[in-house]
């Protein structure tokens, strides 16, 4: 087949350089041109230091992206909703990595960004971006949605629980442990190295937009409530969700294990961490960085009925880069795990 031609508005991020150092070595694409209104008319590796030698792209004007078959948004938030006409002309299919479109419900939007949608009719349009649980609609998608990198974490965490209707809706609660990168490349107060280094700082206890992400993917027979609280850690790269959930029957650890490995075991960027011994017994973002896989365990006190699921992946790939080409490789009915078969290093 021919290559499929990309681009990408807003290159000059974290998400958009992973993606383009993803999309470089992608056999099926053509980059045609990466935006960066900050670094106009300079050579990537200039911002991407990691890609010197590997490509002679230079970033362009937004106002001067051309057709193409594919185009990937890394915009900060509210720009992909104010710009989406112009987008829509430019490419028949996007994947769109910013929070504009995840939610489906207006209302929601309002609710938890503060003001309302710009483009509410094109909300039920998108589809959200996790493969595990939106396969078969990607198939057939001209618009995705990436998921937050947070809700990433948590909702593959709880997904197959939420699915049997086997936890308590309002009794779900999520801690996420983040890495700096999580805040983009811009600096700003809280990203100056004597503040952050050694930080364990609760940033976010209450109303963290990703939860609105949780509650619409996990509401299934019933509302789901999040109870999600994000903590920022001494990290570069990666997310480890915590969240604590109480069975509303009585299971054992080998039932538990049925369940998750009747959703995951043939998923190829979910591994399911369990170990009896050892120091890697449970998930850990260090193992995961620059990888697509989440990786997911658990522990059951069966005294009470509290269930401990613990996931792990890296902010930038899973959450943010790597799914969005898993979700363009569904799409175009390729492998899924093109470009994407990295497997980690150790130690890192």
């Amino acid at each position: 087949m021919s290559a499929i031609t990309v681009s990408i508005a807003g290159a000059s991020g974290y998400a958009g350089g992973e993606l383009l150092r993803l999309l470089l070595f992608h056999p099926d694409v053509q980059i045609k041109q990466v935006t960066s209104e900050r670094h106009f008319g300079k050579f990537v590796h200039k911002v991407h230091p990691h890609l010197r030698g590997q490509s002679p792209l230079k970033f362009c004007s937004m106002e001067d992206l051309e057709p193409c078959d594919v185009l990937f948004l890394c915009l900060p938030h509210g720009e992909a909703q104010k710009r989406i006409e112009q987008f829509l002309q430019i490419a028949p299919r996007i994947i769109d990595l910013s929070a504009d479109f995840r939610l489906q419900n207006p209302d929601a939007y309002a609710r938890w960004y503060g003001q309302p949608h710009l483009r509410p009719d094109l909300l039920g349009r998108f589809v959200y971006g996790i493969p595990e649980l939106h396969r078969q609609k990607m198939q057939t998608a001209r618009f995705i949605s990436s998921a937050g990198c947070n809700a990433t974490a948590a909702i593959l965490a709880l997904y197959p629980l939420f699915k049997e209707g086997l936890a308590h809706a309002n009794q779900a609660i999520i801690e996420v442990k983040v890495g700096s990168s999580e805040a983009g490349n811009r600096p700003n107060e809280a990203s100056h190295h004597s503040v952050r280094h050694g930080c364990v700082r609760s940033f976010k206890p209450t109303g963290h937009r990703h939860a609105a992400e949780i509650e619409q993917e996990l509401s299934f027979n019933e509302a789901m409530t999040a109870h999600f609280s994000a903590t920022a850690i001494e990290m570069v790269r990666g997310v480890l969700a915590t969240a604590h959930v109480f069975l509303n029957r009585k299971l054992s650890e080998k039932d538990l294990w049925k369940i998750y490995r009747s959703y995951y075991a043939s998923e190829p960027f979910v591994r399911i961490v369990k170990e009896r011994d050892g120091l890697y017994r449970y998930p850990e973002p260090k193992l995961v960085a620059g990888t697509n896989f989440c990786d997911v365990g658990f522990e059951l006190d069966e005294q009470s009925g509290r269930l401990v699921i613990i996931s792990a992946i890296d902010n930038l790939m899973k959450g943010a880069a790597g799914q969005a080409v898993q979700a363009f490789n569904i799409m175009h009915g390729l492998p899924e795990t093109r470009a994407l078969e990295f497997p980690g290093l150790h130690p890192l």
